[in-house]
């Protein structure tokens, strides 16, 4: 995992300048200048809102007393994709904006639960069967005997 963070910190830079380079090859230096500061703007004005509405499913759902699994990943969806609006660069834009956009979210937290259920369901608790007991056999007297539980690390 940390090998992973420290790729990315080394190759999404390069291609964020590789980008803002092409495009300003593009359309020129100014125009892409204005664009990215537009994409920030519009990026922050998107984030306000949406953290908005997040911060109110969010207290809402407190105040009813009900596990608030989906509004603090959507809150979480929102406070990295406003970070990534806000740094200079299209990848990161259009990742934020993946991130933030109401359409897009879901898709976004159903990748992000799907991440999270992997890593976490590698750590569950495991039922190890023995060769004499076969799945959906619960007949034999001593097959309560033969389960073990443990948990894989």
């Amino acid at each position: 995992m940390l090998g992973i963070l420290a790729i990315l910190l080394l190759v999404v830079p390069i291609v964020e300048v590789a980008v803002i380079v092409a495009v300003g090859r593009t359309i020129g230096g100014w125009p892409t200048l204005g664009l990215l500061l537009l994409e920030s703007a519009i990026g922050a004005w998107v984030v306000q809102r949406e953290g908005g509405r997040a911060w109110q499913a969010l207290r809402s759902a407190l105040r009813t007393g009900r596990m608030p699994a989906r509004e603090l990943t959507e809150g979480i969806l929102v406070l990295v994709g406003g970070t990534l609006l806000l740094t200079p660069g299209f990848v990161s834009d259009v990742v934020g904006f993946f991130c933030v956009l109401p359409f897009t979210r879901p898709v976004a937290r159903r990748m992000l639960e799907g991440a999270i259920r992997r890593r976490l369901l590698g750590r569950s608790v495991t039922t190890i069967r023995t060769p004499r007991q076969r799945p959906g056999a619960g007949t034999h007297p001593d097959a309560a005997d033969d389960i073990i539980e443990g948990e894989v690390l």
